[in-house]
């Protein structure tokens, strides 16, 4: 790992659509920039037999997902030509359409913008100990299973 220090990632419930809109409007002035790629995942209201997810709780465990987290980021500014790099992803309660994880990538050219998020998103999904409840509209629930 390298000496930068871990960056927080996790936020309480859903994150706002108005943080995309941030981060595009911080980024304005850094005009080596040529490219963002943004992935956002939602809470989809799956249908699971006879019942329809309304929401995920998210519960993750940070002390290992922390450091694991930060080790990801760092391969991805060591293998793409990243400038920029911003991860978030709740914890909580998130309903279903709520976006529920974002990775912000930037860079001089699009492809090292867009090879870096895919990478970041793929690594995040295997690697990090977070983990979903589905909690379904008439309140049941069952742990969820990552696809």
């Amino acid at each position: 790992m390298s000496a930068k220090k871990e960056k927080t990632v996790f936020v309480q419930g859903a994150i706002p659509p108005e943080k995309v809109a941030q981060m595009i409007t911080a980024h304005q002035s850094k005009q080596e920039i040529g490219a963002h790629s943004l992935f956002l995942g939602q809470v989809r209201a799956d249908q699971i037999g006879e019942r329809r997810v309304a929401a995920i709780e998210y519960t993750a465990y940070e002390e290992m997902a922390g450091p694991v987290l930060h080790e990801i980021r760092e391969a991805a500014f060591a293998a793409f030509d990243l400038t920029c790099c911003h991860i978030y992803h709740s914890l909580g309660r998130v309903n279903a359409g709520e976006i529920c994880f974002l990775v912000f990538t930037s860079s001089a050219h699009r492809k090292a913008a867009t090879e870096g998020c895919q990478f970041l998103v793929e690594e995040i999904k295997a690697k990090v100990p977070v983990f979903g409840k589905e909690i379904f509209d008439d309140e049941t629930h069952q742990w969820k299973v990552n696809v």
